[in-house]
Parts: C-alpha cells; sequence; structure tokens
C-alpha cells in the first residue's frame, strides 16, 4: 500500500536499512535511504485498454482489512517527507466518479489512466496531498493475518511501484500497481480496494517515472 525510485543491484547492496509500513491494503516493506538517481525522459503514454469483465474462476483481490491493533511488527521510520521545494509545476488529479487518474503540467494533460479505487465501505480519501514516499518492489504484508507475501515484483499484490500520498494514524494510502491476475479490477474500474489506488503495472511504471515526491495530488468525487 519510502521514498524511493528504481536502483541498481549494487545501489540495493548498500543500502542500510529498510522501511516498513501498515498499509489501508496492507503493509509495504521497501528499501529506503538510497541516493536519489536522474530520471530520464518519460517514455510514451500507453492508450487505455478497453474495459473488461473478470474471466471465470479469476482469484479474488489480496486485500486485508485495516486494523488500529498492532499486527506483531515492529514498523521501522521511513524518510521523512522531502521539505524542498517543488518547481515542477506537475500536479496529479484523481477523479473517483470517473475512476481516472490524470498527470498534468499546467493546463495541459499529460496522461490519463484507469484506476480502481476504495470500496464504499473503505473509501479512498479525498482531499489535496502530496506524494510522501517513492518505492520499487514493493512487499504485501495482510494486516490481519501478519504474514508476509513472498511474491514481489509486476506480480506480486501491490504492483512493482507504490506512491504513498496519505497517512493516518493506523494506515497508509498509495497508488500502487496491480498484478496481471487483478487486472480486470482496474479495466472494469471497480471500487473494490480498502482505500487504495489501483492502477495497470504500465501506467503505473508511466506515472511513477514522471512526478517526484512532493508532487500535488487532489482527489475528488
Amino acid at each position: 500500500m519510502s521514498a524511493s525510485i528504481p536502483v541498481s543491484p549494487s545501489q540495493r547492496h548498500h543500502a542500510a536499512r529498510f522501511a516498513v509500513l501498515t498499509l489501508s491494503c496492507g503493509t509495504l516493506l521497501g528499501l529506503a535511504g538510497v541516493p536519489a538517481l536522474a530520471i530520464e525522459a518519460p517514455p510514451a503514454l500507453p492508450p487505455l485498454p478497453a474495459a473488461q469483465a473478470p474471466a471465470p474462476g479469476t482469484p479474488a483481490l489480496p486485500v486485508a482489512r485495516p486494523s488500529t491493533a498492532s499486527s506483531g511488527s515492529t514498523p521501522i521510520s521511513l524518510p521523512a517527507p522531502s521539505t524542498a521545494a517543488i518547481t515542477s509545476t506537475r500536479r496529479i488529479l484523481l477523479e473517483l466518479g470517473r475512476r481516472t487518474i490524470s498527470l498534468y503540467d499546467g493546463d495541459k494533460v499529460l496522461g490519463s489512466w484507469p484506476v480502481a479505487i476504495g470500496d464504499p465501505a473503505t473509501p479512498t480519501p479525498t482531499g489535496s496531498f502530496k506524494i510522501r514516499n517513492k518505492v520499487v518492489n514493493p512487499q504485501y504484508q495482510s494486516t490481519k493475518s501478519g504474514k508476509n507475501n513472498p511474491t514481489v515484483g509486476p506480480n506480486g499484490p501491490l504492483g512493482d511501484r507504490w506512491m504513498g500520498f496519505h497517512t493516518t494514524a493506523s494506515d497508509q494510502f498509495g497508488i500502487h500497481g496491480t498484478p496481471p491476475a487483478w487486472a480486470w479490477a482496474v479495466n472494469t474500474r471497480a471500487a473494490v480496494s480498502h482505500g487504495c489506488v489501483r492502477m495497470l503495472n504500465p501506467h503505473v511504471h508511466a506515472l511513477f517515472d514522471q512526478v517526484e515526491v512532493g508532487t500535488p495530488v487532489v482527489v475528488k468525487n
């Protein structure tokens, strides 16, 4: 559901500490303290896929209802959100009614993609936020069982990119990827998550590579 961007194996080897945070859709384990890398010009934005219904036998989404009770793990502090001035004019707009997330540079739309959002019982929060942290290859941990899902990367429950944008006393909310088995939730723009925002992996890559920690995020109905 750790301010970081893609790192090389050698940089990951030298990362001295890890970050663990409890999410509205589980717990995220990610690298922290890795020096920032220069990001190349963003790739061409992919077209929106046609919506499709889930295939028979498609597994259910791996969600765990948030709990204020301790899961038994000891959270390690994440790097503090950047206080440096953001000179970019880019911003993210999430429209819950349309189930669409868009990236703007001033008044220009750089890209727009379908999303799955929070279930009405566990809605995605609305308001003005900012990107607090970025993680490559996040790991999912159930807040209900406390067990880690060993699968990370594109096929992991959180996909291979995470952008946190809001935190409460008990939860973290973020924009993250989706494994292919559950792509139907995004393609049908379903309201099924526990507050996080799901994107298809190619789409979340495009967004991840074009924003930085501190980028404004506006979520509206």
